[in-house]
Protein backbone atom coordinates (compact mmCIF):
# COMPACT_ATOMS: atom_id res chain seq x y z
CA UNK A 1 0.00 0.00 0.00
CA UNK A 2 3.03 2.27 0.24
CA UNK A 3 2.81 5.38 2.40
CA UNK A 4 -0.52 6.55 1.05
CA UNK A 5 -3.35 6.38 3.56
CA UNK A 6 -6.77 5.67 2.10
CA UNK A 7 -10.13 6.25 3.79
CA UNK A 8 -13.34 4.94 2.20
CA UNK A 9 -16.37 7.19 2.79
CA UNK A 10 -19.54 5.25 1.94
CA UNK A 11 -23.14 6.41 1.63
CA UNK A 12 -25.72 3.79 2.56
CA UNK A 13 -26.25 1.12 5.17
CA UNK A 14 -27.45 -2.01 3.39
CA UNK A 15 -25.76 -5.16 2.08
CA UNK A 16 -24.19 -3.12 -0.73
CA UNK A 17 -22.46 -0.87 1.80
CA UNK A 18 -21.32 -3.78 3.96
CA UNK A 19 -19.86 -5.57 0.94
CA UNK A 20 -17.91 -2.49 -0.21
CA UNK A 21 -16.57 -1.98 3.33
CA UNK A 22 -15.61 -5.66 3.46
CA UNK A 23 -13.71 -5.34 0.15
CA UNK A 24 -11.71 -2.36 1.48
CA UNK A 25 -10.99 -4.14 4.75
CA UNK A 26 -9.95 -7.42 3.12
CA UNK A 27 -7.59 -5.68 0.70
CA UNK A 28 -6.21 -2.80 2.77
CA UNK A 29 -7.17 -3.47 6.40
CA UNK A 30 -9.02 -0.15 6.65
CA UNK A 31 -12.27 0.63 8.43
CA UNK A 32 -14.83 2.47 6.29
CA UNK A 33 -16.85 5.46 7.42
CA UNK A 34 -20.48 5.13 6.29
CA UNK A 35 -23.33 7.65 6.40
CA UNK A 36 -27.02 6.75 6.40
CA UNK A 37 -30.37 8.12 7.52
CA UNK A 38 -30.95 5.34 10.05
CA UNK A 39 -29.24 2.17 11.24
CA UNK A 40 -29.71 -1.04 9.22
CA UNK A 41 -28.99 -4.59 10.31
CA UNK A 42 -26.61 -5.24 7.43
CA UNK A 43 -24.06 -2.74 8.77
CA UNK A 44 -25.01 -2.58 12.47
CA UNK A 45 -22.47 -3.73 15.09
CA UNK A 46 -19.80 -4.26 12.44
CA UNK A 47 -16.11 -3.91 13.32
CA UNK A 48 -15.23 -2.83 9.78
CA UNK A 49 -17.64 0.16 9.57
CA UNK A 50 -17.86 3.39 11.52
CA UNK A 51 -21.54 4.11 10.84
CA UNK A 52 -22.78 7.69 11.23
CA UNK A 53 -26.52 8.42 11.40
CA UNK A 54 -27.45 11.60 9.50
CA UNK A 55 -31.25 11.90 9.07
CA UNK A 56 -30.81 14.68 6.47
CA UNK A 57 -28.13 13.01 4.33
CA UNK A 58 -30.47 12.66 1.32
CA UNK A 59 -31.26 16.39 1.35
CA UNK A 60 -29.07 17.56 -1.55
CA UNK A 61 -27.69 20.72 0.09
CA UNK A 62 -27.00 18.98 3.39
CA UNK A 63 -25.52 15.94 1.62
CA UNK A 64 -22.65 18.03 0.25
CA UNK A 65 -22.13 19.91 3.53
CA UNK A 66 -22.06 16.72 5.63
CA UNK A 67 -19.45 15.14 3.34
CA UNK A 68 -17.26 18.24 3.04
CA UNK A 69 -17.39 18.70 6.85
CA UNK A 70 -16.19 15.12 7.21
CA UNK A 71 -13.41 15.70 4.67
CA UNK A 72 -12.14 18.67 6.68
CA UNK A 73 -11.49 16.34 9.64
CA UNK A 74 -8.89 14.39 7.62
CA UNK A 75 -5.32 15.26 6.73
CA UNK A 76 -4.64 16.54 3.22
CA UNK A 77 -2.41 13.56 2.42
CA UNK A 78 -5.26 11.11 3.17
CA UNK A 79 -7.03 9.82 0.06
CA UNK A 80 -10.79 9.94 0.70
CA UNK A 81 -12.66 7.61 -1.66
CA UNK A 82 -16.38 8.40 -1.95
CA UNK A 83 -18.78 5.64 -2.99
CA UNK A 84 -22.59 5.53 -3.07
CA UNK A 85 -24.33 2.28 -2.22
CA UNK A 86 -27.85 2.97 -3.48
CA UNK A 87 -29.19 4.63 -6.65
CA UNK A 88 -30.15 7.72 -4.67
CA UNK A 89 -26.70 8.21 -3.17
CA UNK A 90 -24.94 7.49 -6.47
CA UNK A 91 -27.07 10.16 -8.17
CA UNK A 92 -26.41 12.69 -5.39
CA UNK A 93 -22.67 12.10 -5.79
CA UNK A 94 -22.86 12.42 -9.59
CA UNK A 95 -24.98 15.59 -9.48
CA UNK A 96 -22.54 17.19 -7.02
CA UNK A 97 -19.34 15.71 -8.44
CA UNK A 98 -17.67 19.05 -9.12
CA UNK A 99 -18.10 20.22 -5.52
CA UNK A 100 -17.07 16.88 -4.04
CA UNK A 101 -14.02 16.15 -6.17
CA UNK A 102 -12.13 19.01 -4.47
CA UNK A 103 -11.86 16.77 -1.40
CA UNK A 104 -12.70 13.24 -2.56
CA UNK A 105 -11.79 10.71 -5.19
CA UNK A 106 -15.14 10.45 -7.01
CA UNK A 107 -15.14 7.49 -9.46
CA UNK A 108 -18.36 8.40 -11.29
CA UNK A 109 -19.67 9.68 -14.61
CA UNK A 110 -20.94 13.25 -15.05
CA UNK A 111 -24.58 14.29 -14.74
CA UNK A 112 -25.08 14.66 -18.53
CA UNK A 113 -24.38 10.97 -19.11
CA UNK A 114 -26.29 10.05 -15.96
CA UNK A 115 -29.42 11.74 -17.32
CA UNK A 116 -29.27 9.60 -20.47
CA UNK A 117 -28.91 6.36 -18.54
CA UNK A 118 -30.79 6.62 -15.27
CA UNK A 119 -34.39 6.82 -16.46
CA UNK A 120 -35.33 3.61 -18.17
CA UNK A 121 -37.11 5.43 -20.97
CA UNK A 122 -33.98 7.24 -22.18
CA UNK A 123 -31.75 4.25 -21.37
CA UNK A 124 -33.67 2.14 -23.90
CA UNK A 125 -33.07 4.83 -26.52
CA UNK A 126 -29.34 4.50 -25.83
CA UNK A 127 -29.66 0.68 -26.08
CA UNK A 128 -31.34 1.10 -29.45
CA UNK A 129 -28.46 3.25 -30.67
CA UNK A 130 -25.74 0.81 -29.55
CA UNK A 131 -27.48 -2.46 -30.37
CA UNK A 132 -28.16 -3.81 -26.87
CA UNK A 133 -31.19 -6.10 -26.79
CA UNK A 134 -33.98 -5.14 -24.36
CA UNK A 135 -37.57 -6.32 -23.86
CA UNK A 136 -40.36 -4.91 -26.05
CA UNK A 137 -41.34 -1.75 -24.23
CA UNK A 138 -44.22 0.73 -24.12
CA UNK A 139 -43.84 4.07 -22.32
CA UNK A 140 -47.05 4.88 -20.45
CA UNK A 141 -47.80 8.39 -19.18
CA UNK A 142 -50.51 9.24 -16.66
CA UNK A 143 -53.82 9.64 -18.46
CA UNK A 144 -52.92 7.65 -21.58
CA UNK A 145 -56.04 5.95 -22.89
CA UNK A 146 -54.37 3.29 -25.01
CA UNK A 147 -54.03 -0.26 -23.75
CA UNK A 148 -52.56 -1.53 -27.01
CA UNK A 149 -48.90 -1.94 -26.09
CA UNK A 150 -47.91 -3.91 -29.18
CA UNK A 151 -47.55 -7.11 -27.15
CA UNK A 152 -49.88 -9.30 -25.13
CA UNK A 153 -50.49 -9.85 -21.43
CA UNK A 154 -48.88 -10.77 -19.08
CA UNK A 155 -46.81 -7.59 -18.93
CA UNK A 156 -44.30 -6.15 -16.47
CA UNK A 157 -45.17 -2.73 -15.02
CA UNK A 158 -42.47 -0.65 -13.30
CA UNK A 159 -41.54 2.98 -12.78
CA UNK A 160 -39.25 4.72 -15.26
CA UNK A 161 -37.75 6.66 -12.32
CA UNK A 162 -37.44 4.24 -9.42
CA UNK A 163 -36.07 6.84 -6.97
CA UNK A 164 -39.11 9.12 -7.42
CA UNK A 165 -41.38 6.07 -7.26
CA UNK A 166 -40.09 4.96 -3.85
CA UNK A 167 -40.40 8.52 -2.54
CA UNK A 168 -44.20 8.09 -2.94
CA UNK A 169 -44.62 4.79 -1.15
CA UNK A 170 -47.95 3.20 -0.30
CA UNK A 171 -49.26 0.07 1.34
CA UNK A 172 -48.74 -2.97 -0.89
CA UNK A 173 -46.43 -1.25 -3.41
CA UNK A 174 -44.10 -3.47 -5.44
CA UNK A 175 -40.81 -2.71 -7.15
CA UNK A 176 -42.27 -4.35 -10.27
CA UNK A 177 -45.65 -5.89 -11.08
CA UNK A 178 -46.57 -8.86 -13.24
CA UNK A 179 -49.96 -7.86 -14.70
CA UNK A 180 -52.22 -10.44 -16.32
CA UNK A 181 -55.06 -8.41 -17.84
CA UNK A 182 -56.38 -4.91 -18.52
CA UNK A 183 -58.50 -4.73 -15.38
CA UNK A 184 -55.51 -5.50 -13.18
CA UNK A 185 -53.42 -2.98 -15.14
CA UNK A 186 -55.98 -0.19 -14.60
CA UNK A 187 -56.14 -0.88 -10.86
CA UNK A 188 -52.35 -0.77 -10.41
CA UNK A 189 -51.84 2.35 -12.54
CA UNK A 190 -54.56 4.21 -10.63
CA UNK A 191 -52.98 3.22 -7.30
CA UNK A 192 -49.49 4.38 -8.36
CA UNK A 193 -50.53 7.77 -9.75
CA UNK A 194 -52.89 8.53 -6.85
CA UNK A 195 -49.93 8.58 -4.43
CA UNK A 196 -47.95 11.40 -6.03
CA UNK A 197 -45.70 9.67 -8.58
CA UNK A 198 -45.79 11.79 -11.76
CA UNK A 199 -43.28 10.32 -14.21
CA UNK A 200 -43.80 7.67 -16.87
CA UNK A 201 -44.29 3.96 -16.29
CA UNK A 202 -42.51 1.25 -18.26
CA UNK A 203 -44.76 -1.46 -19.66
CA UNK A 204 -42.76 -4.45 -20.90
CA UNK A 205 -43.25 -7.74 -22.60
CA UNK A 206 -42.95 -10.42 -19.90
CA UNK A 207 -39.94 -12.62 -20.64
CA UNK A 208 -40.81 -16.16 -19.54
CA UNK A 209 -38.68 -17.97 -17.02
CA UNK A 210 -37.90 -17.63 -13.34
CA UNK A 211 -34.93 -16.30 -11.39
CA UNK A 212 -32.55 -18.73 -13.12
CA UNK A 213 -33.03 -16.86 -16.41
CA UNK A 214 -31.58 -13.68 -14.84
CA UNK A 215 -27.99 -12.49 -15.21
CA UNK A 216 -26.12 -9.69 -13.49
CA UNK A 217 -23.08 -8.05 -15.09
CA UNK A 218 -20.70 -5.87 -13.06
CA UNK A 219 -17.96 -3.88 -14.77
CA UNK A 220 -15.28 -1.41 -13.74
CA UNK A 221 -14.18 1.28 -16.20
CA UNK A 222 -11.01 3.23 -15.43
CA UNK A 223 -10.52 7.00 -15.39
CA UNK A 224 -9.99 6.95 -19.18
CA UNK A 225 -13.24 5.05 -19.84
CA UNK A 226 -11.55 1.71 -20.58
CA UNK A 227 -13.23 -1.40 -19.16
CA UNK A 228 -10.81 -3.17 -16.81
CA UNK A 229 -13.00 -5.75 -15.08
CA UNK A 230 -16.09 -7.74 -16.05
CA UNK A 231 -17.83 -10.30 -13.86
CA UNK A 232 -21.04 -11.95 -15.07
CA UNK A 233 -23.29 -13.69 -12.59
CA UNK A 234 -25.92 -16.32 -13.37
CA UNK A 235 -28.64 -15.60 -10.82
CA UNK A 236 -29.96 -18.69 -9.06
CA UNK A 237 -32.43 -17.02 -6.70
CA UNK A 238 -33.74 -13.54 -6.05
CA UNK A 239 -35.58 -12.29 -2.99
CA UNK A 240 -39.34 -12.65 -3.36
CA UNK A 241 -40.72 -10.11 -0.91
CA UNK A 242 -42.75 -7.32 -2.65
CA UNK A 243 -40.06 -4.65 -2.18
CA UNK A 244 -37.13 -7.06 -2.49
CA UNK A 245 -37.94 -8.42 -5.96
CA UNK A 246 -34.81 -8.24 -8.07
CA UNK A 247 -32.37 -8.39 -5.13
CA UNK A 248 -30.00 -11.25 -5.89
CA UNK A 249 -29.73 -13.86 -3.17
CA UNK A 250 -27.54 -16.51 -4.86
CA UNK A 251 -25.28 -16.37 -7.93
CA UNK A 252 -22.81 -18.51 -9.88
CA UNK A 253 -20.29 -16.59 -11.99
CA UNK A 254 -20.14 -17.60 -15.64
CA UNK A 255 -18.51 -16.59 -18.91
CA UNK A 256 -20.45 -15.46 -21.99
CA UNK A 257 -17.94 -14.08 -24.47
CA UNK A 258 -20.32 -12.51 -26.99
CA UNK A 259 -22.46 -10.83 -24.33
CA UNK A 260 -19.46 -9.46 -22.43
CA UNK A 261 -17.78 -8.11 -25.55
CA UNK A 262 -20.99 -6.33 -26.56
CA UNK A 263 -21.25 -4.59 -23.16
CA UNK A 264 -17.55 -3.73 -23.09
CA UNK A 265 -17.91 -1.97 -26.45
CA UNK A 266 -21.05 -0.19 -25.24
CA UNK A 267 -19.43 1.16 -22.06
CA UNK A 268 -16.31 2.35 -23.89
CA UNK A 269 -18.27 4.05 -26.67
CA UNK A 270 -20.44 6.05 -24.26
CA UNK A 271 -17.36 7.03 -22.18
CA UNK A 272 -18.49 5.41 -18.93
CA UNK A 273 -16.22 5.54 -15.86
CA UNK A 274 -16.45 3.73 -12.51
CA UNK A 275 -18.69 0.78 -11.67
CA UNK A 276 -21.65 -0.24 -13.81
CA UNK A 277 -24.13 -2.96 -13.04
CA UNK A 278 -26.65 -4.43 -15.49
CA UNK A 279 -29.79 -6.50 -14.87
CA UNK A 280 -30.26 -8.87 -17.82
CA UNK A 281 -32.67 -11.73 -18.59
CA UNK A 282 -32.22 -14.58 -21.04
CA UNK A 283 -35.19 -14.90 -23.41
CA UNK A 284 -35.56 -18.53 -24.49
CA UNK A 285 -38.02 -17.51 -27.23
CA UNK A 286 -35.30 -15.95 -29.37
CA UNK A 287 -32.10 -16.92 -27.53
CA UNK A 288 -31.19 -13.30 -26.68
CA UNK A 289 -29.98 -11.69 -23.47
CA UNK A 290 -32.16 -8.62 -22.80
CA UNK A 291 -31.18 -5.79 -20.50
CA UNK A 292 -33.63 -4.17 -18.08
CA UNK A 293 -31.51 -1.39 -16.61
CA UNK A 294 -28.07 -0.08 -15.76
CA UNK A 295 -27.09 0.88 -12.21
CA UNK A 296 -24.45 3.63 -12.14
CA UNK A 297 -22.68 1.94 -9.23
CA UNK A 298 -21.65 -1.47 -7.96
CA UNK A 299 -24.71 -3.67 -7.39
CA UNK A 300 -26.20 -4.68 -4.07
CA UNK A 301 -24.70 -8.15 -4.52
CA UNK A 302 -21.20 -6.81 -5.27
CA UNK A 303 -19.59 -9.30 -2.89
CA UNK A 304 -20.05 -11.93 -5.63
CA UNK A 305 -17.49 -9.92 -7.63
CA UNK A 306 -14.98 -9.51 -4.80
CA UNK A 307 -15.26 -13.07 -3.49
CA UNK A 308 -14.74 -14.58 -6.95
CA UNK A 309 -11.32 -12.89 -7.14
CA UNK A 310 -12.08 -9.35 -8.36
CA UNK A 311 -11.84 -7.18 -5.24
CA UNK A 312 -13.80 -4.05 -6.13
CA UNK A 313 -11.86 -1.81 -3.72
CA UNK A 314 -8.58 -2.76 -5.41
CA UNK A 315 -9.82 -1.56 -8.81
CA UNK A 316 -10.73 1.89 -7.49
CA UNK A 317 -7.53 2.31 -5.47
CA UNK A 318 -5.13 1.08 -8.17
CA UNK A 319 -6.85 3.17 -10.84
CA UNK A 320 -7.58 6.39 -8.92
CA UNK A 321 -4.95 6.47 -6.13
CA UNK A 322 -1.94 4.69 -7.65
CA UNK A 323 -2.90 5.64 -11.23
CA UNK A 324 -1.89 2.24 -12.57
CA UNK A 325 -2.72 1.10 -16.08
CA UNK A 326 -4.73 -1.99 -15.14
CA UNK A 327 -4.92 -5.22 -17.10
CA UNK A 328 -8.40 -6.23 -18.28
CA UNK A 329 -9.74 -9.03 -16.05
CA UNK A 330 -12.74 -11.01 -17.28
CA UNK A 331 -14.04 -13.57 -14.79
CA UNK A 332 -14.08 -16.98 -16.50
CA UNK A 333 -14.09 -19.53 -13.68
CA UNK A 334 -17.32 -20.45 -11.90
CA UNK A 335 -17.74 -19.35 -8.28
CA UNK A 336 -20.80 -19.77 -6.03
CA UNK A 337 -21.94 -16.78 -3.93
CA UNK A 338 -24.94 -16.48 -1.62
CA UNK A 339 -26.41 -14.18 1.01
CA UNK A 340 -28.99 -16.73 2.18
CA UNK A 341 -28.38 -20.19 3.64
CA UNK A 342 -27.39 -22.77 1.02
CA UNK A 343 -30.27 -24.95 2.23
CA UNK A 344 -32.68 -22.36 0.73
CA UNK A 345 -30.76 -22.37 -2.56
CA UNK A 346 -30.86 -26.17 -2.76
CA UNK A 347 -34.56 -26.26 -1.95
CA UNK A 348 -35.93 -23.50 -4.23
CA UNK A 349 -33.65 -23.55 -7.31
CA UNK A 350 -35.58 -25.66 -9.81
CA UNK A 351 -32.64 -26.48 -12.10
CA UNK A 352 -30.97 -29.29 -10.17
CA UNK A 353 -27.90 -29.21 -12.44
CA UNK A 354 -27.23 -25.73 -11.06
CA UNK A 355 -27.78 -27.02 -7.52
CA UNK A 356 -25.26 -29.81 -8.16
CA UNK A 357 -22.80 -27.22 -9.46
CA UNK A 358 -23.23 -25.18 -6.26
CA UNK A 359 -22.59 -28.23 -4.10
CA UNK A 360 -19.48 -29.11 -6.12
CA UNK A 361 -18.11 -25.55 -5.86
CA UNK A 362 -18.77 -25.53 -2.10
CA UNK A 363 -16.82 -28.77 -1.70
CA UNK A 364 -13.95 -27.30 -3.74
CA UNK A 365 -13.84 -24.17 -1.55
CA UNK A 366 -15.04 -21.97 -4.42
CA UNK A 367 -17.93 -20.37 -2.57
CA UNK A 368 -18.58 -17.46 -0.22
CA UNK A 369 -21.36 -15.84 1.76
CA UNK A 370 -21.65 -12.07 2.00
CA UNK A 371 -21.99 -11.75 5.77
CA UNK A 372 -19.57 -14.49 6.84
CA UNK A 373 -16.41 -12.45 7.30
CA UNK A 374 -14.30 -14.07 10.02
CA UNK A 375 -12.66 -10.82 11.13
CA UNK A 376 -16.04 -9.22 11.75
CA UNK A 377 -17.57 -12.20 13.52
CA UNK A 378 -14.71 -13.11 15.87
CA UNK A 379 -15.75 -12.19 19.40
CA UNK A 380 -18.67 -10.15 18.02
CA UNK A 381 -21.73 -11.68 19.68
CA UNK A 382 -24.20 -9.04 18.42
CA UNK A 383 -23.06 -9.50 14.83
CA UNK A 384 -23.31 -13.31 15.06
CA UNK A 385 -26.79 -13.03 16.55
CA UNK A 386 -27.90 -10.69 13.75
CA UNK A 387 -26.76 -13.18 11.09
CA UNK A 388 -28.47 -16.10 12.85
CA UNK A 389 -31.74 -14.15 13.01
CA UNK A 390 -31.30 -12.94 9.42
CA UNK A 391 -30.94 -16.55 8.22
CA UNK A 392 -34.04 -17.67 10.15
CA UNK A 393 -35.96 -14.73 8.69
CA UNK A 394 -34.85 -15.61 5.14
CA UNK A 395 -36.15 -19.17 5.54
CA UNK A 396 -39.48 -17.76 6.69
CA UNK A 397 -39.66 -15.25 3.81
CA UNK A 398 -38.89 -17.84 1.12
CA UNK A 399 -41.46 -20.22 2.57
CA UNK A 400 -44.07 -17.44 2.42
CA UNK A 401 -43.25 -15.77 -0.91
CA UNK A 402 -41.39 -18.27 -3.10
CA UNK A 403 -44.13 -20.42 -4.60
Amino acid sequence: MGNIKIQPILCGGDLNCYSVARAFHEEYGVKSIAFGRYPLGATKDSKIIDFRIEPNITNEDMFVDILLDEADKHNDDEKLILMGCTDEYAELIIDNRDKLKTKFIVPYIDSDLKNKLVEKESFYEVCEKYGLDYPKTYIYNNGDETRDFGFKYPVIVKASDSISFFQHSFEGMNKAYIVNDEEEFNTIIKEIYSHGYEKSMIIQDFIPGKDENMRVLTCYSDINGKVKMMCLGHVLLEEHTPKGIGNHAAIITEYEEELMNKYKTFLEEIGFVGFSNFDIKYDSRDGKFKVFEINLRQGRSNNYVTSSGNNIARYVVEDRVYKKDLELKIQRDPFYWHVIPSSIVYKYVENKDLVDQCKKLEKEGKSASAFYYDYDLKGNFKRKLYIELYNINQKRKFKKYCK
